[in-house]
């Protein structure tokens, strides 16, 4: 039998491996993203939610490239893949994304490198609207590099990303 002092050091060690598994912030604003699936750090009954001020303290980049549905060059400001997955401790093989009305597409893990794809949250400095493919949309920077000029990569573009579960 443990004496008092070993059971509350018990227990505090309990309370706080319970709270390193919930280490995200909760959203203070509407929640614009959910992502489930192989994940580690929650903020939400085992997902993570996420309003755009939480992507916005994310270390966003600006990406400068034309798309085939804008006309000449556009600036997207957003969350790299790559770092949406570190800082969720994210895993798996595959970012099933899905849009407002529930079409889904599967976006490789690979995909996701440092100079890849971003989950974009503004346009030429406004914010995305659902009206204008927001309020998230996954970007390519498709004037960085030939293999991103395909129907393929094109087709993994999804806008108005409310959900991903990473399997």
């Amino acid at each position: 039998m443990l004496p008092l002092r070993g059971l509350l050091c018990a227990g505090l060690l309990l309370v706080a491996t319970q709270a390193g598994a919930q280490d995200l912030p909760a959203p203070a604003h509407d929640v614009v993203l959910t992502v489930t699936g192989l994940i580690s750090k929650t903020n939400s009954d085992g997902d993570a939610v996420f309003d755009v001020a939480m992507l916005q303290e994310m270390d966003p980049i600006q990406i400068e490239t034309t798309t085939i549905w804008t006309e000449g060059p556009q600036v997207f400001e957003g969350v790299l893949l790559s770092r949406l997955i570190d800082e969720l401790g994210a895993g798996g093989s595959v970012i099933a994304a899905s849009a407002l009305n529930d079409y889904t597409v599967e976006i490789p893990l690979s995909d996701a490198v440092p100079d890849g794809p971003i989950l974009a949250f503004a346009q030429n400095g406004a914010p995305l609207s659902v009206r204008d493919k927001g309020p998230l949309w996954v970007i390519y920077p498709y004037d960085a590099k030939a293999e991103y000029h395909s129907e393929l990569i094109y087709a993994r573009s999804i806008w108005q990303v409310k959900r991903m579960e990473f399997r």
